[in-house]
């Protein structure tokens, strides 16, 4: 699927058709007001001179009516006819044209052309309701440029997008839309995500870090090494797992299907029971409980809940979509309105993941040297704290490009050392200052003391400076645990930190239940105890190292961030943001997409309980039935699905 094809192309071609072809029964309706109009006006002139073929003379009201049937009933007709005898089942349309031509056959043209009119208008409504959410995402497609920035042979050239392979190198300036995913190879620039994220702030991409298709390059000038083909660009991604989120069917979806497929032959059996049985019993004329049976039919279609009930979840799935959270389907929807526990995983999920210096302890005011000497030294090393240190240099302006660095070595487990402008100097743990007879007498028992990572510099032997290193709280991570805990979810982390570490983030972030020092194993065991404990349990990790406790979990959530297109093989859930403040806000989405669905179920059966006994009694005319016991209905319950817009984050 390329970056401008629409995903599900056959469902909108059906849709579409669907759409133009009820419309245009619906306006043929609407000629039953005009023909009402005639017979209150008294304007019944015959007109059997212009319609030989009748055996009477016609009104007016009439051959509108008869217009209005024919042109209503004959798409209907032919797919109720369709799905009973290729998919051997009784449909919607089935119903609806059985009812239109029972009332026909009465000589009832008013409800026959009704039921065709309001049945044809409820399904122009589903649609657009449906089409409102699914072209929510399908919307994406437009952001896509058709054209990229090429360089070839040496030489910027404009190709289309689609023949564009990874690795090449695209120009991307201020304004223009990326039109393929990459990695930054040079330049600075805003980019406006909000295309993916949902981020209205525009995030600066310097080199190395990635940008996707359909995001907005804002001021610089960026060259971007192509890394997906158009097929394989995450939008693209997204949009076609939206679409197959619809296969992932809740519970509750695959149970009304199920409920339905039994209960329209019941009604059917007993509507027949009704015409042909009952006035044999009862004495009752056979037209007026054909009629009745014709009501029955009617009120008793379950169009009202096996419409509104996939409508409600799938509306969930779009709306999340919109905020930023991608459910892969119907099912964790569900699942989801169950959890009583989250599981957090520490690192990258409740932490940034990206060590900082948080503390200096430094010998005579040589931090600013040994700093600088330290990180000089720590360019040439790939080891996270090295980065760190070059970070933390890089904040406070140190500039180490004209330092000579000669013999850098790299220990691993211990740090590194090396020549830095003809002083020895060695960046690391206790331990390699040891080892290269260093005198940290003077940083040691701070040193000793401190339970987060530290490192230690020495210059020619001697400890200068130590640097007490820590991963950073995530801004939200408290806010999003209060959140969960009021609305009374458990709270569990796990991490293979030190147990002082971890209880000092866990009682920082007000975490429930904190356990430390773990491998893998034991996260997967601690989590199967939690839901032993607590029932459904989410587990929430960043998606690339907690793969294996995001599949053992009944709803694995991923923090996106950088790594999207990772995250979304890995978890049921992905948060594109990276916000943990997204997890309340989902809950609280799912636990209302279920009470709406409930809802719409609920209502729908007491209607048409209540609808079906007064219409076998005589006391609901055909044409009341349409409106308020099935299509009016079924138009209530999808506007009720409308409320899960206003579901706040």
């Amino acid at each position: 699927m390329s970056c401008k094809e629409k995903p599900g192309p056959e469902h909108y071609e059906t849709h579409e058709r669907k759409r133009t072809w009820f419309f245009l029964a619906s306006v043929f309706g609407l000629t039953i007001v005009v023909s009402g109009l005639f017979d209150i006006v008294g304007y019944g002139v015959p007109l059997g001179f212009a319609l030989p073929l009748l055996n009477e003379p016609a009104s007016v009201s009439r051959i509108i009516y008869s217009v209005s049937v024919v042109a209503g009933g004959l798409y209907v007709g032919f797919l109720g006819l369709k799905e009973l005898v290729i998919e051997r089942r009784f449909s919607v349309e089935f119903l609806m044209s059985v009812a239109a031509l029972g009332a026909a056959y009465l000589d009832f043209l008013f409800e026959a052309a009704t039921v065709l009119f309001l049945y044809s208008l409820a399904e122009y409504f589903e649609d657009y309701i449906q089409d409102r959410a699914v072209r929510t995402i399908e919307g994406l497609s437009r952001f896509m440029p058709d054209k990229a920035s090429v360089v070839i042979d040496g030489f910027e050239k404009m190709v289309d997008a689609k023949e564009v392979l990874p690795g090449m190198l695209m120009i991307i300036r201020p304004g223009e839309r990326i039109a393929l995913d990459g990695t930054v190879v040079e330049g600075n620039s805003s980019v406006d995500e909000s295309l993916v994220t949902g981020e209205s702030v525009p995030i600066l991409k310097k080199t190395g870090d990635c940008v996707y298709a359909g995001t907005m390059n804002s001021n610089g000038i960026l060259q971007v090494a192509v890394s997906k083909g158009a097929a394989d660009t995450l939008v693209s991604r997204i949009m076609k797992l939206i679409f197959e989120s619809r296969k992932r069917k809740a519970s509750i979806e695959t149970l009304v299907g199920r409920f339905a497929r039994v209960y329209v032959p019941i009604v059917i059996g007993l509507a027949a029971f009704s015409a042909i049985v009952v006035p044999w019993v009862s004495g009752g004329s056979f037209d007026m409980w054909l009629y009745r049976s014709l009501i029955l039919i009617v009120i008793s279609c379950p169009s009202a809940f096996v419409i509104s009930v996939p409508a409600t979840i799938f509306m969930a799935v779009t709306v999340a979509a919109r905020r930023g959270v991608l459910v892969k389907g119907g099912a964790y929807i569900e699942k989801l309105a169950k959890v009583k526990a989250v599981v957090f995983d520490k690192t990258g999920t409740l932490t940034l993941g990206k060590p900082v210096v948080n503390d200096v302890d430094s010998v005579e005011k040589a931090d600013q040297q040994a700093l600088k000497y330290a990180a000089a030294l720590e360019q040439f090393s790939n080891h996270p704290l090295a980065e760190t240190i070059v970070r933390k240099a890089k904040d406070r302006n140190l500039d180490y490009s004209g330092l000579k660095v000669k013999n850098v070595q790299e220990v691993p487990g211990k740090g590194v050392f090396g020549d830095v402008d003809g002083v020895h100097v060695v960046v690391g743990n206790m331990e390699l200052m040891k080892q290269h007879g260093c005198n940290c007498d003077q940083v040691s028992e701070n040193y000793e003391k401190e339970k987060h990572t530290a490192v230690c510099v020495s210059m020619d032997k001697m400890a200068v400076a130590s640097y007490c290193v820590m991963d950073k709280v995530r801004e939200d991570a408290e806010e999003a645990v209060k959140a969960l805990k009021k609305s009374g979810i458990r709270t569990v982390m796990l991490t293979g930190d030190k147990r002082e570490i971890a209880h000092e983030v866990g009682s920082e972030l007000g975490v429930d239940e904190v356990y430390s020092e773990l491998f893998p194993e034991d996260k997967l065991r601690i989590l199967n105890q939690t839901k032993a404990r607590f029932g459904t349990v989410s587990m929430v990790g960043d998606g690339v190292n907690d793969a294996p406790a995001l599949a053992e979990s009944d709803v694995g959530i991923a923090m996106g961030g950088s790594k999207v297109d990772v995250a979304l093989e890995s978890a049921d859930v992905v948060l594109t943001r990276s916000e943990l403040s997204q997890i309340p806000y989902l809950l609280r989405l799912s636990n209302e997409t279920m009470n709406v669905a409930k809802q719409n179920i609920a209502g729908s059966l007491a209607v048409k309980i209540v609808l079906g006994a007064l219409g076998l009694v005589g006391f609901v005319p055909l044409w009341f039935a349409v409106a308020s016991g099935d299509d009016g209905l079924t138009m209530l319950l999808l506007l009720n699905t409308l409320r899960l817009t206003r579901v706040k984050t």
